[in-house]
């Protein structure tokens, strides 16, 4: 996208269409459609990619688009005739059961979004808590979970576990639109917001009226939820508690489990009064820190708290991975073998902070085994087994195990088809390993001096 050069130190296509005074002095739209500004929310578009919207159009086809198309769009924006596009609806499920609704806009709206998010970020990020972690430069979960582990090892062992019901589909438009206002000076970029906020939902092929929520799938809607529950960071901190925000999960930690109740009380009121949300009564609880996991972490109470990985976010890897692994699922072994990769790496970059390397030993060895009955399941005949068993080194009366009529899952467990198809062998296949890959990366956070992997004392 090549948007009209500089003229006066703005780009031609966000040169001011009147004379009209659009309040005090501050963060303008046209800040937003700078040239460079625009530039980099079009790479970063292009570079998450996504699914299109409700007009089909992809995120290659944006910058063609934008060539032929900008300054009819960038003229409806500075006049405030631009109405964005309903979202389309997608609906994903959650780990614990039901759905999560998403609304993807198109293309050209998260392009529009994006460049908002650039000029607006700067605005609110230096008021936000420090104790605040979700979609926030320089921020991640790591922290927030490291932060949570302090407060447990100083001696808070009682977490207030704060659930808001269905956040991002009740937040009130007006609650968050005037705390948007007391930074943003430029009533075009409000009335823009409020636009998206209102763009509506198609939901096979009605379009239905949003009076509430920011949908997610934008690149608005994490700093949108931030600037509302930064109300609430404000009111923990006034209240002195020790607190840990990761977007709308919030955990409080205090040291009995009287004071969690009172903790509770509190702010359940102070939902409901100020920003008009509710609790989820079913989740949230006061409970010993050790029983709630966070973020996928669970703590582990001794000398010193210790991260492992929670048993439900172990379930669900197992799952997916199972999904990979099917023996009734046809492809090739070195497809199979990189579809694992990709995902394992990933999981294994985000749960390396925990401090069990056993646990990554452990479902190396699963994954081999469930590999290996896929692999016996291949091989099919008798005479083929014993075969393949003796090329891969294995004595020929132990390779008359190829006849046997054991299942997959119990003959991937013989020793035979263990010293067959061991570790070595899965190397040679390109099967990358997850124990490895969460030494090497603790290693190079110590190396670093990060303080991932560091001891928390």
């Amino acid at each position: 996208m090549k948007p009209p050069q500089p003229a006066g130190g703005r780009s031609q296509s966000a040169a001011r269409l009147d004379d009209g005074d659009h309040g005090p002095a501050g963060t303008q739209l046209e800040d937003a459609l700078e040239r460079t500004n625009l530039q980099r929310a079009l790479h970063r578009v292009e570079r998450n990619g996504g699914a299109p919207g409700i007009d089909g159009m992809t995120t290659a086809e944006l910058r063609p688009y934008l060539r032929a198309n900008w300054p009819t769009i960038a003229r409806a924006l500075i006049t405030g005739s631009y109405r964005p596009s309903p979202v389309r609806r997608v609906e994903i499920p959650k780990p614990g059961g039901g759905v999560r609704p998403l609304g993807i806009p198109t293309v050209l709206d998260r392009f529009l979004q994006q460049a908002l998010l650039q000029v607006l970020t700067p605005i609110f990020e230096r008021e936000f808590s420090p104790h605040s972690y979700g979609f926030r430069p320089k921020r991640s979960a790591h922290q927030a979970v490291q932060a949570a582990q302090r407060h447990i090892q100083d001696g808070y062992g009682v977490v207030v576990d704060l659930d808001i019901a269905s956040f991002f589909d009740r937040v009130n438009h007006d609650a968050l639109m005037g705390r948007l206002a007391k930074r943003v000076s430029d009533k075009r970029i409000l009335v823009l917001v409020r636009r998206y906020l209102e763009a509506g939902v198609m939901v096979e092929g009605v379009k239905v009226r949003t009076e509430a929520g920011t949908p997610q799938g934008g690149p608005l809607s994490p700093l949108l939820a931030n600037i509302l529950l930064d109300d609430l960071d404000r009111e923990l901190t006034r209240r002195g508690h020790r607190f840990v925000r990761y977007a709308d999960d919030c955990n409080v930690y205090v040291r009995s489990s009287r004071a969690g109740e009172r903790v509770m009380v509190g702010v359940r009121r102070f939902l409901a009064r100020r920003l008009r949300l509710q609790l989820n009564e079913k989740k949230s609880a006061v409970d010993r820190a050790w029983k709630r996991p966070f973020l996928g972490f669970a703590f582990h109470f001794g000398e010193r708290i210790k991260l492992r990985i929670d048993r439900e976010s172990l379930r669900r890897v197992r799952a997916t991975l199972r999904q990979y692994t099917r023996r009734n699922r046809s492809m090739a072994m070195a497809k199979r073998i990189a579809q694992l990769n990709r995902f394992l790496m990933g999981w294994v970059s985000y749960f390396a902070l925990a401090e069990t390397p056993s646990t990554f030993e452990e479902l190396d060895k699963w994954v081999r085994r469930r590999l290996r009955a896929c692999r016996w399941k291949e091989w099919k005949r008798g005479h083929t087994r014993k075969r393949n068993l003796q090329q891969l080194g294995i004595e020929e009366w132990a390779a008359r195990q190829g006849w046997s009529r054991k299942g997959p899952w119990r003959m991937a467990h013989a020793g035979a088809l263990q010293r067959a198809m061991g570790r070595s062998y899965w190397a040679d296949q390109h099967l990358s390993s997850s124990a490895e890959r969460y030494a090497a990366i603790r290693n190079a956070w110590r190396t670093a001096g990060c303080g991932l992997a560091r001891p928390v004392v």
